[in-house]
């Protein structure tokens, strides 16, 4: 899929999104956050759900939790045209509290359709919900962060904890910035192990 294709396909799941009614915050948000960056990004983030300021201005980690976000892609030398960032809810639930079971049940399918086009090398699940949600049955996210998981079905995944955890904590402020810092390493593993695989496909293809 090129990127033109890419950037319709992911247009046409926003519109969806935009006229979703599978849950209930379909009547108390304000504006759908579908997400938003590079449609052919290595790496995807995935939050938890949009907040107050996300809502009014359906743009995905835009308050103080996404500064520091920005803050963190600059540590590694990217920025948010590098990355896609989205969430597990696409509609923020009220006064801010955690979203419920059904609801990201009802926000999956578009995160899958969003995952299927972008293709990302490696998936960022940002929080204990996120995590939970994609790599269920593990451990917490203090037990699972900065560590990459390769699942099943050929996704990479790599936990951290919610930018929003160090606004609430400053302690986790430096945490965070070294969780973040590993994330190149796992990367660049990814993408050695692509290109073996690559190679070794090509090797055999030879022999026949």
């Amino acid at each position: 899929m090129d990127l033109i294709e890419k950037k319709i396909q992911l247009e046409e799941i926003e519109k969806e999104i935009a006229s979703c009614q599978f849950c209930p915050l379909s009547k108390t948000r304000l504006k759908t956050v579908p997400g938003e960056g590079n449609s052919d990004a290595d790496i995807m983030f995935i939050g938890e759900a949009p907040g107050q300021r996300e809502d009014e201005e359906g743009r995905p980690f835009c308050g103080h939790a996404g500064n520091f976000l920005d803050q963190l892609l600059d540590s590694i030398n990217l920025v948010r045209a590098d990355v896609f960032i989205a969430n597990t809810l696409k509609c923020r639930p009220p006064a801010n509290r955690d979203p419920l079971p059904e609801e990201k049940s009802a926000c999956r399918k578009y995160l899958e359709q969003q995952l299927r086009i972008i293709n990302p090398k490696i998936i960022v699940t940002l929080g204990r919900h996120s995590t939970e949600t994609y790599l269920p049955g593990l451990g917490g996210i203090t037990k699972l962060r900065a560590k990459l998981y390769k699942r099943p079905n050929g996704l990479n995944f790599f936990p951290l904890y919610h930018p929003a955890a160090a606004l609430h904590n400053g302690s986790m402020r430096q945490t965070l910035i070294d969780d973040f810092a590993k994330l190149p390493t796992a990367i660049n593993k990814i993408k050695a192990e692509t290109e073996k695989t690559n190679v070794d496909k090509v090797k055999q293809e030879k022999l026949f």
